[in-house]
């Protein structure tokens, strides 16, 4: 199949690289801005756990389902369109997230925020590989890469700044001006379509995107409702329906969107674990730790921001140094295992939180962590596209990545639903002592979880308030704990089983790439998806 453009603009390739880059710097920072928000969102809108929780969830799971479908919509209706559409789309929809009154409609205007987000990642990065060609088409993805790796890394601390000066709603605001500022180079990017057309796989997405969500969904009401709940076990049964009709779907499809062939090749299904894995240990901690420090640790929201740039940071940085070991002949197996192996032991090392503890204390852990998230940055997406034949490397890179943000967003839920359930079950056993009864438990906890420790206080008696609230520190303390433990043997386990899966191939093949290398395939089999 081939591409052609069906516009006269002159393409001008900085213009565009810096557009694109720019739009693409803003989606990792909206998921990770909002985390450090969610204290004062919760206290400003009086909202409760679980529609709290919706705030970063519905953007994550409307990212994630999405991508395959834009990634079709963009070779139909053009990539430049769709990329103005898009960021269209997440400006407005931030600007309504600034404007909401409950949070409800913050919810709504999330979710249509990450539908816009697909629809940028998917077109801009299409918009690079009609651009550029060669070794200019690395280098451009290389560039991308870093600007993604920036928003991560930068969001927790400007929207912490943000936060703590002007208010939680200029985090979207500032997000919302940010990405509009792309929308000034449309003049100068190219029209580009599939000159033999395309369709969407609109069975195939309707599928996977309502499985996706009752399971999420069901993950959230179980501690609220009751794990045994006619309605829980209704979602959950939904859920695992609607997967199956997924898979049906798909292997009865010509062209699928979603090649369940690919997943009986080892090293391709190890480099699809390894994110998920990833994602307990690293993402999760994004959206957990700074209502931990709000609420148990008395930071500010600024000073939680600050704090989180010992995780991001050195996703920026080790990159660079993964590509100079991979240089000198270390194997990417080492370098991946190795990855899940540091999160795993930070992970453990970070049960060292308590109230009152010092940054200086949580930089060891927190850096290990973020050193772990940045090899495995820098080769991932290379090993992806290289895992399977060249043929099927576009499609590999389409799977991979929705993967990757499915697996952030059951992993954001699923461990939230955990560190909520054990903390009322902590709350509960002492509630007794301030003259509260144990079906209080659930309230208090979620105010607690959501960082509003100050509204949970409220519900006992002035005099005993201090010591509530260092027994509610506690327990909150406590239940990260068990929640840390748990994300560290999950990334252990996978430690064992990546490195087993991602054994040589028989055949020859070319050395692992490095990173920078790695991006300029990863953009040739991005581009081979849509022309």
């Amino acid at each position: 199949m081939s591409t052609v453009t069906s516009d006269r603009a002159t393409a001008r390739p900085t213009i565009v690289l810096a557009a694109v880059c720019v739009a693409v710097l803003i989606l990792p920072a909206s998921l990770t801005g909002s985390s450090v928000a969610l204290p004062d969102i919760a206290s400003n809108l009086h909202a409760d756990i679980v529609p709290l929780q919706w705030v970063v969830n519905a953007y994550n799971l409307a990212f994630a389902s999405f991508m395959l479908a834009c990634g079709s919509l963009a070779d139909i209706v053009g990539r430049r369109r769709l990329f103005a559409v898009g960021t269209t789309v997440f400006v407005l929809a931030s600007v309504a997230s600034g404007l909401a009154g409950n949070v409800l409609l913050l919810d709504v205007m999330r979710g249509l925020a990450g539908l816009g987000a697909a629809a940028v990642m998917t077109s801009g990065s299409a918009i690079l590989a009609t651009t550029f060609q060669g070794a200019a088409l690395g280098r451009a993805f290389a560039i991308l890469g870093s600007s993604a790796g920036a928003g991560l890394a930068l969001g927790p601390s400007v929207s912490g700044f943000l936060v703590g000066t002007l208010g939680w709603r200029w985090v979207f605001f500032v997000h919302a001006l940010v990405a509009a500022v792309a929308l000034l180079a449309l003049p100068s990017i190219r029209e580009s379509r599939n000159s033999e057309g395309a369709r969407i796989d609109w069975w195939g997405t309707v599928t996977f995107t309502s499985s996706l969500f009752l399971l999420m969904l069901a993950v959230v009401q179980g501690p609220q409702t009751g794990w045994g709940s006619t309605e829980v076990i209704g979602m959950f049964a939904g859920a695992a329906l609607l997967i199956a009709l997924f898979l049906v779907a798909e292997s009865r499809q010509t062209h699928p969107m979603f090649d369940l062939a690919l997943f009986r090749q080892s090293r391709f299904l190890a480099v699809c674990l390894l994110p998920v894995a990833i994602a307990f240990g690293f993402v999760c901690l994004l959206v957990l730790l700074p209502s931990w420090f709000s609420a148990a640790n008395g930071a500010s929201a600024d000073a939680a921001g600050a704090t989180m740039m010992l995780l991001t940071l050195p996703v920026l940085v080790v990159p660079l140094g993964v590509s100079r070991l991979v240089k000198l002949g270390v194997s990417t197996r080492v370098v991946l295992s190795l990855s899940l192996l540091l999160v795993a032991v930070g992970g453990a090392w970070l049960t060292v939180l308590r109230p009152g503890i010092s940054t200086l204390e949580l930089a060891g852990p927190l850096l290990l962590i973020g050193v772990g998230m940045g090899l495995s940055a820098g080769l991932i997406d290379g090993v992806a596209i290289t895992s399977v034949a060249p043929e099927r490397a576009g499609m590999a890179a389409g799977m991979f990545n929705t993967m990757r943000l499915a697996g952030e967003a059951v992993a954001i839920t699923v461990m939230s639903t955990v560190l909520v359930s054990l903390l009322q079950n902590r709350v509960a056993d002492g509630l007794s002592g301030y003259g509260l009864p144990a079906g209080d438990a659930a309230g208090v906890a979620n105010s607690v979880a959501s960082g509003d420790l100050e509204r949970a206080g409220r519900s006992v008696e002035p005099g005993l308030r201090d010591r509530f609230g260092d027994f509610l520190a506690d327990s909150y303390t406590g239940a990260m704990h068990s929640v840390l433990w748990l994300l560290a043997a999950v990334c252990a386990v996978a430690t064992v089983v990546v490195y087993l899966m991602l054994r040589e191939r028989a055949e020859p093949a070319p050395a692992a790439p490095a990173a920078e290398d790695a991006t300029a395939q990863e953009a040739t089999a991005q581009e081979a998806t849509r022309v």
